[in-house]
């Protein structure tokens, strides 16, 4: 019975000692693994600080960059806006210059078909001199006839048909009255080059003379004729700078205006017309001018 009880005691000590060694061993494995977590508690945090701090850096950036961004944007408003408001102002322009075109259109037809029925009249009245002339230098043939006379159609050279057959002579012996009836006869059959070199010629040798302005006139109408607007305006332009005191000065406004015009520059057609209308208001080519303006727009 006693070696029972020493028996279990033993083996109840054993028991105990082999418990506490098995105890103390798991506490050991447990401090290691703790030691381990630890570590890499410490290593994940040192992580997460640098993630920390990379992802403060990476948001600076972004709210660098979003400033940025909207900095530009800003600018780029601003600049669509200039952009809009100088497009607005061009189209503004173009619109004007459409207006203008049309006006200045719309008064050179109306002054070409004023000029065409002056033109009408002014052949009209040269045929019915050319005709009187005609008449007085038959009746002088015939009185010289009369009274034995030696004859002086010789003498005669302002008729038209002695003015023709002087054109075989010289034209130093021609007066400057002779110079502008072939002149005007070669514009009225259409001859406008030949008409041309004469009126210059005119002038170049009678620079004082009466007809002076009027050849300066006829130069431009025998470009408007050929519609070489350009030149007309120019030629019209001498007429109203150098024979300012003449009897063209209108006509010239009035077809300045028109060859504008026909260019399709309705704002300086206008231009001149007013300017017309203002410096000579009774003329009849204000009248003139006063209607076109109104069909202009």
């Amino acid at each position: 019975m006693y070696d029972m009880k020493s028996n279990i005691v033993i083996l109840s000590v054993f028991i105990t000692v082999l418990c506490g060694c098995a105890l103390q061993q798991d506490v050991v494995t447990l401090d290691d693994r703790i030691t381990m977590f630890e570590k890499r508690n410490a290593v994940l945090e040192e992580r997460f600080l640098d993630l920390g701090k990379n992802s403060a850096d990476l948001r600076s950036k972004i709210d660098k960059y979003s400033l940025d961004q909207k900095q530009k944007e800003q600018n780029l408003r601003d600049q669509y806006a200039g952009i809009n408001v100088t497009i607005d102002k061009l189209r503004e322009e173009i619109q004007n210059l459409n207006g203008r075109l049309e006006e200045n259109d719309y008064i050179l037809k109306k002054k070409n078909n004023y000029y065409e029925v002056i033109d009408k009249q002014q052949e009209d009245r040269l045929k019915s001199l050319e005709e009187s002339l005609r008449l007085i230098q038959d009746s002088i043939i015939s009185l010289e006839q009369y009274l034995n006379l030696e004859p002086s159609s010789n003498r005669f050279k302002k008729g038209t048909d002695s003015i023709v057959k002087s054109e075989n002579q010289p034209e130093k012996e021609f007066s400057e009255d002779e110079i502008y009836i072939l002149a005007k006869k070669a514009f009225d059959q259409g001859d406008f080059e030949e008409a041309r070199l004469k009126f210059q010629k005119l002038i170049k040798k009678y620079p004082q003379s009466k007809n002076a302005d009027n050849a300066q006139f006829w130069i431009g109408e025998t470009y408007y004729r050929e519609k070489w607007y350009e030149k007309a305006i120019l030629e019209y332009q001498n007429v109203i700078e150098k024979y300012s005191k003449g009897n063209k000065v209108q006509a010239s406004l009035l077809k300045q205006g028109f060859s504008f015009f026909n260019l399709g520059d309705k704002a300086n057609a206008r231009l001149i017309l007013k300017e017309l209308l203002e410096k000579y208001p009774k003329s009849n080519e204000a009248q003139i001018a006063k209607q076109k303006l109104k069909g202009i727009k």
